[in-house]
């Protein structure tokens, strides 16, 4: 019994031995802050980990958010993917297990009558031919030596967490494009209402400017002037309604759904931007951006498969067994213990010359794994710059919105003005036309910036990893 009980020790000291080292993540070097982050930047919740049901204010876009969120196309192959994943981690964990296999088989043989094979079956039993039954059941059980199965598990299961996370980052950048969407066909919404309160200015100043002609105050050219003004104004109206059907058939389709009308919550002025929260640490990166994390996975996953490779260059020790019935009569086939058979064996293989096939592998596995490794750096890398863009962005992009209202604002003023001074004489029809024109493009400016603004908050929140919660 000792031989046994040392043999036991050694399969097991062998089988927890591993071929190459446990994964670890390479040094980041990540900075402290992002560059256009606020005092706030370093808070306990960032923007990314609020759940987009809270993020973002208006109660239709949420739920066009939700919609996409069950019947966006690209989301469900994704969640295909996971599935896929998932099948080949419950292969990879059951890969412990012994396999067992059962099997029949019945042979009649009937040598040549002038063989030697038939001469001795007609001296042993009397006939010309021989029969021979079996019923066995086989068990083949690899001891996993250099943790070769272990690191099959271990790169299955990082396999199908990368397909979480991909999943997690189409949740992330699908939230994202439906609200940079939605704020779009508000801004285009805003933007028609202003071009047809402007087109009806500019005719309420073509009918003053008519009234002087027939005084003969001005000329015709007045008029003229003032007629092409307008028609400018009235041909940004189907240009415009054009758009918003286009913007329209592109959410409809992120919401899985043919080409149609969306519904609209709040104005663009009255959009809610939640621009004042903390943006979090680089470090943070690691754990709510999706797509690092899916960077990561596939490190984790080319390394499993690089210590599986090194494992397969190594001794492999599998035992088999198998036992059952035997016997060359079918009416004796299940007589026991006289049909009993067992066998018992086990096997030691070690590689020696396989024409290259296993260094090469090794050796193709650890250049994968270091292509993943720069990989998961590069996408660390480019997150921490998209973050810290939105941040420059965001902060500019106040500035504009101020200037903007405020130019607004003044050429507000300035077009009443206008319109008093040319009835009473004292500004030409010329200076009316400057002030409306300006004022309908100061309109189309503002609502365009508060679009930007916006949409560099979604981009913001997307590039921290928010959206997926």
């Amino acid at each position: 019994m000792r031989v046994p009980g040392f043999a036991m020790l050694f399969i097991m000291a062998l089988a927890a031995c591993s071929a190459t080292a446990p994964y670890r993540r390479a040094e980041m070097n990540l900075p402290a802050s992002y560059r256009g982050a606020g005092a706030q930047s370093g808070q306990r919740q960032a923007i990314g980990e609020i759940p987009y049901r809270t993020f973002f204010g208006d109660p239709v876009l949420v739920s066009l958010i939700d919609t996409a969120m069950v019947r966006n196309h690209d989301l469900q192959i994704a969640l295909k993917n996971i599935d896929y994943a998932q099948q080949s981690l419950k292969q990879a964990r059951l890969g412990f297990l012994p396999s067992l296999s059962l099997g029949a088989s019945g042979a009649v043989n009937r040598p040549s009558d002038n063989s030697l094979s038939a001469s001795s079956l007609q001296q042993a039993l009397g006939r010309s031919y021989s029969e021979d039954y079996t019923l066995s059941l086989g068990t083949s059980w690899e001891i996993d030596i250099w943790s070769r199965i272990r690191s099959k598990k271990k790169g299955a299961l990082a396999g199908y967490l990368k397909t979480v996370e991909a999943a997690k980052a189409v949740r992330t950048k699908l939230a994202a494009d439906v609200a940079s969407g939605y704020y779009n066909l508000r801004m285009l919404d805003a933007q028609l209402d202003i071009a047809r309160k402007n087109l009806a200015l500019a005719d309420t100043t073509l009918g003053m400017i008519r009234l002087q002609y027939d005084a003969g105050q001005v000329t015709m050219l007045a008029v003229g002037q003032q007629e092409a003004a307008m028609q400018a104004v009235l041909q940004t109206v189907p240009q415009i309604e054009q758009e918003i059907a286009v913007q329209e058939h592109a959410l409809s389709i992120l919401l899985g759904s043919y080409p149609g009308a969306v519904l609209r919550g709040r104005g663009l002025a009255s959009l809610p931007v939640a621009d004042n929260l903390p943006s979090g640490i680089p470090a943070a990166l690691l754990q709510n951006r999706p797509d690092v994390r899916e960077a990561e996975m596939a490190v984790m996953e080319a390394h499993a498969d690089m210590a599986s490779a090194k494992a397969a260059m190594y001794p492999s020790l599998t035992i088999t067994a198998q036992g059952g019935l035997n016997s060359f009569r079918s009416s004796n086939w299940f007589t026991t213990p006289g049909s009993l058979f067992g066998l018992v064996q086990g096997a030691i293989l070690q590689p020696i010359f396989q024409r290259g096939e296993l260094k090469a592998g090794y050796e193709k596995s650890r250049i994968r794994r270091e292509q993943a490794e720069i990989t998961f750096k590069q996408s660390l890398l480019k997150a921490v710059g998209e973050v810290s863009d939105a941040l420059v962005r965001l902060d500019k992009l106040r500035e504009q919105e101020r200037a903007a209202s405020a130019r607004v604002v003044t050429l507000k003023k300035a077009v009443g003005n206008s319109n008093m001074l040319f009835r009473s004489g004292m500004a030409t029809y010329l200076e009316v036309i400057s002030v409306q024109t300006g004022y309908l493009q100061s309109e189309l400016a503002l609502a365009d910036i508060r679009r930007q603004h916006l949409t560099a908050m979604a981009e913001l929140y997307r590039s921290l990893g928010g959206g997926w919660r």
